[in-house]
C-alpha cells in the first residue's frame, strides 16, 4: 500500500505522521484490521473520489487494536473525531459501526488517544497527499 507524510496544523504546533493511503475499495475495506500494533507516529488514511454521506461510517470487525477516526472534509478540514474500541465478536453483524455524522471525503485512522493528547480538534487540518 502506498505511504505518505501527513502534516496535522494544530492550533499551536504542527504534527507529523507517517499513513498508509488506502484508495481502492479493496484497501479502503480491509483497513487495519488484523493488526496487533500500529507505530505511534502512523496512520492510515481512506481516500475518497466523491463525497461520503453523514451516515457512512467504520467498523472495528476483526481490528485488534483500539483506534482513533478523524473524518475529513476535501479541502483537509476535520469535521468529526470519533474513538473506536476494538469488536471482539467473530461474527460480523455483532461488531458496531461509528458513523461520521459529517458529510466528508477523507478518513485518517490512527491509535486511540492521538488527537487528544495532541490537542487536535474539530477545525484543525491536515495537508493531504
Amino acid at each position: 500500500m502506498e505511504r505518505d507524510s501527513i502534516v496535522i496544523e494544530g492550533k499551536n504546533e504542527t504534527y507529523r505522521l507517517v499513513a498508509e493511503i488506502a484508495r481502492t475499495p479493496q484497501e479502503r475495506s480491509f483497513g487495519l484490521m488484523e493488526r496487533d500494533r500500529l507505530a505511534e507516529e502512523a496512520g492510515m488514511l481512506f481516500v475518497y473520489t466523491q463525497r461520503q454521506p453523514a451516515s457512512s461510517g467504520f467498523w472495528m470487525y476483526r481490528t485488534r487494536i483500539p483506534l482513533d477516526i478523524a473524518f475529513l472534509g476535501n479541502d483537509g478540514e476535520i469535521r468529526a473525531i470519533r474513538s473506536m474500541p476494538p469488536c471482539e465478536s467473530e461474527q460480523v453483524a455483532r461488531c458496531p459501526s461509528y458513523p461520521a455524522g459529517v458529510p466528508f471525503h477523507a478518513a485518517l485512522e490512527v491509535n486511540a488517544g492521538y488527537f487528544d493528547a495532541r490537542g487536535i480538534k474539530v477545525g484543525d487540518r491536515l495537508t493531504l497527499p
